[in-house]
């Protein structure tokens, strides 16, 4: 009886070193996900943390052994989230590839619900051809008086292609639009650090080509009473997804 025991214990010992590995990767590839979604370099993830880079390291490859619980919980708040959130990301059950694309699109469809929009997520705008392209969320209120074309960037690495991607999209629309009908466009950017860099160095630039108020804009979207603004617009959302928020552009280049 005895020996049984100490055998079925050294099993079950080897099962758990085995799911402790897993949940270690499993937040390691969370903490790296997000630093570089906020554009942190290790060491400075690292520094906020209150550990060295080369123990950042070892946590970001699942290789923390003995890491304290509060460790890592502190990595996690460096990066801006909760470390429940690695351990509770189960496989085989893991979100898609885009889920930070799905994530905005939902909150600008639950926030110009208030505003009495009606919105079509992925509407192709060329459906005729071989590879439609298609708007992240198309707005339309008052019959198709207004109508808002609403674009989703995670990462600005081409300003100039956003730019036109936008106004290429807003010109379909326009073309097919009743006359007389509003039609805007709407830039949602992710205000990761890089992000906020990219924006912060061209203020002039951002300023021109979105003379819409960003404050106006979400005013716009929560609530029918207020008018879509007269230019194109931009917005940050925040970067866990959860939040859009004015950007104004004096301030970025403040900052």
């Amino acid at each position: 009886m005895p020996d049984r025991r100490r055998r079925r214990a050294t099993a079950e010992r080897l099962e758990g070193r085995r799911r402790a590995a897993m949940v270690g990767r499993r937040i390691g590839n969370g903490l790296r996900d997000s630093r570089v979604a906020l554009g942190l370099p290790q060491t400075e993830a690292a520094q906020r943390a209150g550990i060295s880079q080369a123990s950042w390291s070892r946590v970001e490859r699942g290789i923390a052994g003995a890491a304290s619980l509060e460790t890592l919980a502190s990595c996690a708040a460096a990066v801006g989230t909760q470390l429940a959130a690695f351990i509770e990301a189960r496989p085989g059950a893991d979100l898609p590839r885009d889920v930070e694309h799905l994530r905005r699109q939902e909150l600008v469809i639950e926030l110009a619900r208030g505003g009495a929009w009606t919105a079509r997520p992925e509407l192709a705008i060329d459906p005729h051809a071989g590879r439609s392209r298609s708007i992240d969320v198309h707005l339309e209120r008052f019959g198709g008086a207004e109508l808002a074309v609403v674009e989703i960037v995670d990462l600005m690495s081409d300003g100039g292609a956003e730019f036109r991607n936008l106004a290429n999209k807003v010109a379909a629309v326009r073309r097919t639009a009743a006359d007389g009908a509003r039609i805007r466009g709407l830039l949602v950017l992710r205000a990761t650090a890089r992000n906020r860099a990219t924006v912060a160095a061209f203020p002039g630039l951002f300023a021109t080509r979105f003379t819409g108020s960003s404050s106006q804009w979400l005013r716009a979207l929560a609530d029918h009473t207020i008018a879509m603004p007269d230019g194109d617009g931009i917005v940050w959302s925040s970067v866990r997804g959860d939040r859009l928020f004015a950007l104004s552009l004096q301030r970025e280049a403040i900052h």
